[in-house]
């Protein structure tokens, strides 16, 4: 049996030590910074002795197991004079140096740090011991008696380089080596005891429900998948049961040998639930698995403010004085690290709950979290996917929909002149040298700004005076913020830092994915922004990390759309799920005679619309939600179905606010639930692609309708015309990509809070004539390919028939 754990993981892991907040004081590897850049560079910079990523790996052997610590080193220079070793990479058998040509070995190990690299007076022990361990394996496994070790510090702004240097002897490292791992055995032993019990337990695990039609099949695609290292995108109605789904063939798989960590990532909370409760589910059929539930640093954190300085918090003073007693109770008192077991265990060893549950990731089977985890530039979890090394993880992406623009997100990045302004005032009694850099910034943008009606679009030459300056701010930030613990204006510096550190990463990515632009708000703002357009690049080299991807959503059309701009590739795999459900349970209405169109908004329309709206309600009380295109548009209807329609002693309405807070939000669901049994009919007036029209689960009579006002188009603006424009040009269909299929998938999505279990009857109506073209008929899932066509005349007929069929 193996047990692998990367070689940065196992001398952070065991060379604990301080406070919570060393990572930040010890800093030259800060969290924000493009470290990528700067390895390339050096490396690019290296003779031909040189030989950058090495990937190494060293196996530990014990009486039970073998412990396999592997990474990938960012150099071995190999230069005349020393032990006599084989190059990197030369088999064994292959041509040996001449006859008294010996080397001399050094391990090189680059960081790059935003911090003045002349105050630096020693290497950072981590990254001494890290080097130490590539040391190490290189020596024994080319039988060298003597290696060297370098410590390359390079300022990320300034590209000056500091180096460390140090000599070991083989036995040196061999007894140093022998007593990491000797710390180290205590929870590998665990993990050997733990993975025999896991892997018996799955064996022996069967699916905890009776199989629904197809089911089987969807499983069983998702199993190959995972064995072929490939990605599967998945079409899957509601009903299906998409998480369970996923979750078993991966574990089985989990269970053969085939992969090394399970991840689940999705972009809501409720979805987190829903995959924590099914492996929950599981456990209760006999598996043995341990998961975490990653949740985000400010609402698991005990203080008031989330502020990490140990003479704030007492939490991260002395952390890592009591973390590993922490995790090492955690871990064998419990197999769910959710967000209660983790900050009940963080209270009685008082220790950051943030940081013991990203801990708790390093043992856990299944680890479940937001799309950040994996995706986003700043905070995927470096300690498994920053060693340059492909693990053998199984990625689960549920909601992949979302995926889409949450990627274009992360990947984009914007500065707007006005907050170099505010910050300039801010910091002029504190730090003249940076409100000069902000001035300098400042200059520079009011170029731009020169240039710009509405909008512009700048080339590399034009922003090259920007970016310098933006360069030396970001150097001049660090340092201020590194030695000015105390000042009054470090939170105004710091959060500022984070979005000009943000802007230079996502500027070192630029290529033909993305459009640089500069925009001037109707209200004076000036901003430059760089817009991922083409989000699937980034996305696929970060699905790249593992062995193979699953994304899935029970709205994915149409499919190739989203296998392009999530990093699919030719030979990856899609499937269309067939629903469970009885279609004759289901019954979908499109309105041929009113529209949501801007030409045609006119008080008649909103009457026709209201009209539609009174008829399908008057046919059966329940519950109903519709949805419409704006919180304007909501209003204008709102507004006339009150004056003509409602009759309040049978009719009761909820209307979403612009900004609902999350007690509002779920009153607002509760009435819903509260009205199950009610006397009244209760409509809910709600804005589509908003909070009420996805990820809510109304079963049964908690909602027997949806009506879906409008093709959800979204509203015109420079990013969507960028993007109409970009696709255009690459012989794609740029109207599609920037407007119908988003909105339509938002109508899919509304349309989806209807049918949730297989006891649910209920109706769908799409008031707008644009959904009877052909270009949106077949956007149409399967399960509405018998829909009806209607008028305001015949509605309410049609709809009295479909519920006495039922009643």
């Amino acid at each position: 049996m193996e047990i692998h754990i990367s070689v940065r993981n196992l001398v952070e892991f065991i060379l604990r030590s301080g406070n919570i907040d060393n990572r930040r004081a010890a800093g030259p590897e800060n969290a924000m910074q493009e470290g990528g850049r700067i390895h390339r560079m050096i490396q690019r910079s290296m003779g031909a002795d040189y030989h950058a990523e090495v990937f190494l790996r060293h196996i530990e052997k014990t009486p039970d197991y073998e412990i396999h610590i592997e990474g990938r080193a960012d150099g071995i220079i190999i230069s005349r004079g020393g032990d006599k070793i084989f190059p990197p990479g030369l088999p064994e058998n292959g041509a040996e140096p001449e006859s008294g040509d010996l080397v001399t070995v050094t391990i090189d190990e680059i960081k790059g740090t935003y911090r003045d690299i002349h105050k630096m007076k020693e290497a950072v022990p981590v990254h001494l011991a890290q080097a130490k361990c590539y040391a190490h394996i290189y020596g024994i496994q080319n039988g060298l008696k003597h290696i060297r070790v370098r410590l390359t510090y390079c300022n990320i702004d300034t590209e000056e380089i500091r180096y460390f240097h140090f000599a070991y002897e083989k036995g040196e490292l061999e007894k140093w080596f022998e007593e990491l791992m000797g710390q180290y055995r205590k929870w590998a032993d665990f993990q050997f005891a733990w993975q025999k019990e896991r892997q018996a337990s799955i064996k022996n695990l069967s699916f905890p429900f009776p199989y629904r039609k197809g089911q089987k099949e969807l499983a069983s695609y998702v199993y190959q998948t995972i064995y072929h290292k490939r990605k599967l995108f998945i079409e899957a109605p509601t009903g299906v049961g998409k998480t369970i789904s996923t979750l078993f063939p991966a574990v089985k798989a989990f269970g053969e040998g085939i992969g090394q960590k399970i991840f689940y990532l999705t972009a809501k909370t409720i979805t987190r639930t829903v995959a924590d409760d099914a492996i929950e589910l599981m456990r209760k059929k006999g598996l043995k698995f341990k998961s975490v539930v990653l949740t985000a640093k400010d609402k698991v954190c005990f203080m008031e403010e989330t502020d990490c300085n140990p003479e704030y918090c007492p939490y991260a003073k002395g952390h890592f004085d009591r973390i590993n007693d922490a995790i090492y109770d955690l871990l064998t008192c419990s197999d769910n690290f959710n967000r209660q077991a983790v900050e009940n265990c963080a209270r009685e060893h008082k220790v950051c709950p943030f940081e013991l549950c990203l801990d708790m990731s390093l043992f856990a089977d299944g680890v479940i979290g937001d799309y950040n985890y994996l995706f986003d530039p700043h905070v995927y979890l470096k300690r498994f996917f920053s060693e340059g090394v492909r693990g053998d993880y199984i990625f689960l992406i549920d909601e992949a929909h979302n995926l889409v623009d949450r990627g274009r997100e992360m990947y984009s990045a914007v500065l707007w002149k006005e907050d170099f302004l505010t910050l300039k005032k801010t910091v002029k009694e504190y730090e003249l040298k940076l409100y000069r850099q902000l001035e300098a910034c400042n200059r520079e943008l009011l170029t731009l700004k020169r240039q710009c009606e509405d909008y512009a679009y700048p080339d590399d030459e034009d922003m090259a005076p920007f970016i310098r300056a933006l360069t030396r701010l970001s150097a001049t930030m660090e340092d201020y913020l590194e030695d000015n613990e105390e000042s009054a204006v470090r939170e105004d510096v710091l959060a500022f830092y984070f979005e000009v550190s943000h802007f230079l990463l996502i500027n070192d990515k630029l290529d033909e994915n993305y459009v640089a632009y500069t925009e001037l708000a109707s209200d004076g703002g000036f901003c430059i922004r760089l817009f991922c357009v083409n989000p699937a690049k980034n996305l696929q080299e970060c699905m790249m990390r593992g062995r193979s991807t699953i994304l899935f959503s029970a709205t994915l059309l149409p499919i190739q759309y989203y296998k392009r701009l999530l990093g699919g590739e030719a030979q990856d795999y899609e499937v269309y799920a067939h629903s469970v459900f009885d279609p004759e349970k289901k019954r979908v209405f499109v309105a041929g005679d009113v529209t949501s169109r801007y030409t045609r908004r006119s008080n008649m329309e909103y009457y026709n619309i209201a009209a539609y709206i009174h008829e399908i309600a008057s046919q059966r009380q329940g519950n109903y939600m519709v949805f419409f295109p704006s919180h304007v548009f909501l209003k204008n209807i709102y507004d006339m179905y009150c004056s003509y329609f409602q009759d309040s002693d049978q009719v009761q309405c909820l209307l979403q606010e612009e900004r609902m807070d999350e007690k509002s939000r779920e009153d607002f669901l509760a009435r819903f639930a509260a009205a199950e049994d009610g006397e009244k009919t209760l409509l809910g007036f709600c804005v589509l692609g908003g909070i009420f029209s996805e990820g809510i689960d109304l079963k049964k009579d908690r909602l027997i309708g949806a009506i879906i006002v409008g093709t959800g188009l979204p509203q015109v603006c420079n990013e969507r015309e960028i993007l109409k424009g970009y696709f255009d040009a690459r012989g794609e269909s740029g109207f599609d990509y920037a407007y119908r299929y988003p909105g339509m998938n938002k109508v899919l999505q509304a349309a989806g809070r209807v049918i949730r279990t297989v006891d649910d009857v209920g109706i769908i109506v799409l008031l707008d004539e644009r959904f009877l073209n052909n270009s949106y008929l077949r956007l149409f899932p399967r399960e509405w390919e018998e829909y009806e066509r209607t008028s305001l005349g015949q509605i309410g007929r049609r709809v009295e028939r479909f519920w006495n069929e039922w009643l």
